[in-house]
Formats: structure tokens, C-alpha cells, sequence
């Protein structure tokens, strides 16, 4: 007999056609994802999502056919170079006010972040939205995931041939009307829905909504979680948002560990056992498809779908819910959590800052802008009075929602003479050019050869008083 020490030296032979020869030439082919089939679960946070998913898609539908003073109510016409917002009528020369817009949502998105992780993805982003809704379409059309995955294996007949027809038909019609609505947000909606359906739309409106509806209809039909995985730029910057207090979708480890399945009866902690039976629907509810398990992970959305799952085995189970839950890491290590910490004050900070600048800046907003375009072909002239007149161009105009009546006068020179319309009449958001001259004797210029001057625009009316001066030269001649 050989000793155990000497039978371990001896080597192991294994035949030849067992062993996977790797060939430098051999092409290996992209092997594609495999498709999803998100199943249904019902619970607190998914109830929470399709009630707010329901709400904002309303919002959305329902918001460009409100209607304001006779008037589509919000409007970014970017032919006419305005957006309309109610009462508020925007132009290239308020971008400051957009600008501003834009970084508070951003600061907000960077606050709501680090307190409660990637919420905006799971319950309000149009990615996750739409995508659910095309899921609904499935679920109505196909029946339940594993019915899906079923009719997805079998050759194509009848019955799975009408299932994907109409499944699609939905999709198409449904990316359409959404598309619809979105121009109609650029475009008035009226007449886009009108001429669209009456085949009677510009090339460019048609070619428009199409490219929005091919889109949608790729984007959460067939892309799906390809765009929250790989092309979102928002899943890759959000770690860096993240700390240790940030409440985030986890898995308690603690608890679950080690994971085995179980009858009812059966004590875990006789079988070594930890909570999680390994029943793996957190993985069948994920959209997109991950394993919670696993740790955090940039995948997850945080749509709460992997909770309500588990917090329902949990209650079949007659084991404490919670699982799975909406935590942070260090209470998942038993520390203490603090709420209000630097960063996500820093960010409060930064918001109440903004939104301050943005008040006082939608407060001090004049509704009438002037500009002054002065002759360029010649600076001076002299007139049959012996004269001196300069030639001007002014453009008005109205950024309110009524139309207005103005007087214009100059100042900075005495005795001057306007040669052209003083009170003028500009309709509600729109603009008003007025081609006129300003003469003065020359013994007024004291023999200077260019004086500063101000144009002042004030607003005709018994309730509101507006005030505008534009400042300006008058040129004398050599």
C-alpha cells in the first residue's frame, strides 16, 4: 500500500479529448443579452410608482392643451424664438432665466440623490415610465412572464403571430400619440394633431413626430434597460453622489445568510439558515434584471420592485418584512444614521441660493425690452433746417401677454426734435420696428462731436408703470 503522501505526487490523467484547446484564431462570436422578462408584483412601492406614473403621464398628456388668455398655455415655439409659460413670455434675451432653471433642477437632482439614491430613475424618469407602460401592454396582450417566455420559444403560429401583431400595433400607437404631444409642446398642438391625422403636416412636423415615435418605440420596447445600463449618463456620476448614509435598495446580508429553501415549518436557525429561502423573484421583478443580493450595484434604479417581492415572501413565510429594504450601509453595519449631514446641507444651501436668484430675478423682470440699431451708412446728416439728424431704428418688444401702448422721448440733449411715431401700439408678445430720426440745432452740441443721449420707453396705462431708458449716441458732423 502507498502512503497517502506519495499517492497525492502522483498525477492525474486526464484524456486528451476532455481538454479545450484554445485556437489563437478562433473568432469568438458577441453573444447577445438575454432578454428580460420582468415579472409582476404588486406592493407599497410599486402601488407609489404607477400612482405617481400615472399622474406625471397625465401632466404631460394633459398640460399643452391647457389654454391661457386665449392662448396655448406653455408653448416653446422655437421658430417664433419665444417660450410661453402662462402668464410668462420668454425670448433669446431671458435665457439667463433658463440657465438658472437648469441648475436648480440639476442642485435638486444632486440633493434628492444623495438623501434617497436613484429614485428619480425608478419612479420618474420617462425611460422607466414608458417602459413600464410597454410592459402593461405585454402583460395584457401575453399574459404573465413565464407565459411570455413560452410563446417567445415557440415557432410561430396563429396564436403567436396575432399576440405580437397586436402587442406592437399598441407600441406603434401608443409611441405616436406620444410624440404627438411632445411637438406639440414646440408646435401648437391643435393644428399638429389636426394636420397630422389629416395627412396635411409640413415634411419637417411629419418627419419629426415619426422620428419621436420610432424612439419611444425603440427605447422601451427593445432598448429597455440598455439605455439605464449603458447609455444613461446619470447611472455612472451617481456613486459619486453616494455616501454611507444615502438610502439606497439592500439587501441585509446579516439576516439572510445563508440562503436555502424550507418548508413553512421548518426553524432556519436549526437548518443554519437564514431568512432568504433563495426563491430568486427579486431577480424576476428586476427591470433590469440584476441581483440584489450582490451588493450595490449602478444597475439599480431603486424602484423598490425587489422589496415588495420580498416583503411578500416574508409575509408568507410569517418572518419580519424588510429583507430587502430602502436602508443605508451604516445601518445595515448597526451605526448610527445620520440625516443631516454636510453634503446634503451644502446642497439645501445651494438650492435655497438659486431659487432666491430666480425669484428676484422673475421679480425684477421688465416686460418690454428696447433695442437701438442706429444708421449705419451715415452717422450725421444735415437736414433743409440746418439741422443736425441722426437716424435710428428701434425694435420693441412686448414680453407681457396683453398689448400695450408706449410713449418714447430722448434725453440727454436739449431742445431735440423726434421725427417719427412717439406713442406706438405693440401687440401681446410680439415685436414692433420703428424706423425714426432725432434732430437738434447745433449750437445744443457746444461743438462736441459725439453726445451721450438715452431713448425712454414708458408704458401708457392707469395701472401698471414701467420704465425703460436705453442709452445711445448722437454723432454732430465734422
Amino acid at each position: 500500500m502507498k502512503s497517502e503522501k506519495e499517492q497525492s505526487k502522483q498525477h492525474v490523467k486526464i484524456p486528451i479529448k476532455n481538454i479545450k484547446i484554445h485556437q489563437p484564431n478562433q473568432v469568438e462570436h458577441y453573444k447577445p443579452r438575454d432578454q428580460i422578462y420582468v415579472r409582476k408584483v404588486k406592493g407599497f412601492f410599486q402601488a407609489l410608482r404607477r400612482k405617481m406614473n400615472f399622474f406625471f403621464l397625465t401632466l404631460f398628456a394633459v398640460l399643452p392643451w391647457l389654454q391661457y388668455n386665449g392662448n396655448q398655455a406653455i408653448l416653446f415655439d422655437i421658430v417664433e424664438q419665444r417660450f410661453t409659460l402662462w402668464g410668462l413670455t420668454l425670448w433669446p434675451q431671458d435665457l439667463t432665466l433658463l440657465a438658472w432653471l437648469f441648475i436648480l433642477s440639476a442642485f435638486l437632482l444632486f440633493f434628492v440623490t444623495t438623501f434617497l439614491g436613484r429614485v428619480w430613475c425608478g419612479y420618474l424618469c420617462p425611460q422607466t415610465v414608458w417602459t413600464f407602460i410597454f410592459i402593461w401592454f405585454e402583460e395584457k396582450i401575453e399574459g404573465t412572464a413565464n407565459q411570455r417566455k413560452k410563446l417567445d420559444s415557440q415557432k410561430l403560429d396563429v396564436n403567436k403571430f396575432w399576440r405580437k401583431t397586436l402587442k406592437h400595433t399598441c407600441w406603434l400607437f401608443f409611441s405616436l400619440l406620444t410624440a404627438l404631444t411632445f411637438v406639440g409642446y414646440f408646435v401648437p398642438v391643435q393644428a399638429v394633431f389636426l394636420d397630422f391625422f389629416t395627412f396635411n403636416s409640413s415634411f419637417a412636423i411629419a418627419a419629426t413626430v415619426w422620428f419621436f415615435a420610432l424612439c419611444t418605440y425603440g427605447n422601451a420596447g427593445w432598448m429597455r434597460e440598455i439605455m439605464c445600463l449603458h447609455m444613461c449618463p446619470y447611472a455612472r456620476f451617481q456613486s459619486a453622489m453616494f455616501d454611507k448614509d444615502t438610502y439606497t435598495v439592500s439587501y441585509d446580508a446579516n439576516r439572510g445568510e445563508n440562503r436555502g429553501a424550507r418548508s413553512r415549518k421548518q426553524d432556519p436557525k436549526e437548518l443554519g439558515l437564514g431568512d432568504c429561502i433563495d426563491c430568486n423573484l427579486c431577480v424576476q421583478v428586476c427591470p433590469t434584471g440584476i441581483d440584489i443580493r450582490n451588493g450595490l450595484q449602478y444597475e439599480c434604479i431603486n424602484c423598490g420592485a425587489c422589496v415588495d417581492a420580498c416583503d411578500g415572501v416574508m409575509e408568507r413565510m410569517k418572518y419580519d418584512k424588510g429583507l430587502i429594504r430602502y436602508t443605508t450601509e451604516h445601518e445595515l453595519e448597526g451605526k448610527k444614521v445620520h440625516l443631516i449631514r454636510s453634503k446634503l446641507l451644502g446642497y439645501a444651501a445651494v438650492l435655497l441660493i438659486m431659487s432666491s436668484l430666480l425669484i428676484l430675478e422673475i421679480v425684477n423682470r421688465v416686460p418690454v425690452s428696447l433695442d437701438i440699431i442706429r444708421d449705419r451708412t451715415e452717422l450725421a446728416k444735415e437736414n433743409f433746417n440746418g439741422e443736425i439728424e441722426n437716424v435710428y431704428t428701434l425694435k420693441i418688444l412686448n414680453k407681457s401677454q396683453t398689448d400695450n401702448r408706449y410713449r418714447l422721448s430722448v434725453i440727454g440733449i436739449e431742445n431735440t426734435q423726434w421725427h417719427g411715431e412717439q406713442e406706438v401700439f405693440v401687440k401681446a408678445a410680439s415685436v414692433r420696428t420703428l424706423p425714426m430720426s432725432i434732430s437738434v440745432d447745433p449750437y445744443e452740441l457746444g461743438g462736441a462731436y459725439m453726445s451721450d443721449i438715452s431713448f425712454v420707453l414708458e408704458l401708457i396705462s392707469d395701472e401698471d408703470e414701467v420704465k425703460l431708458e436705453k442709452e445711445s449716441r448722437f454723432f454732430n458732423k465734422r
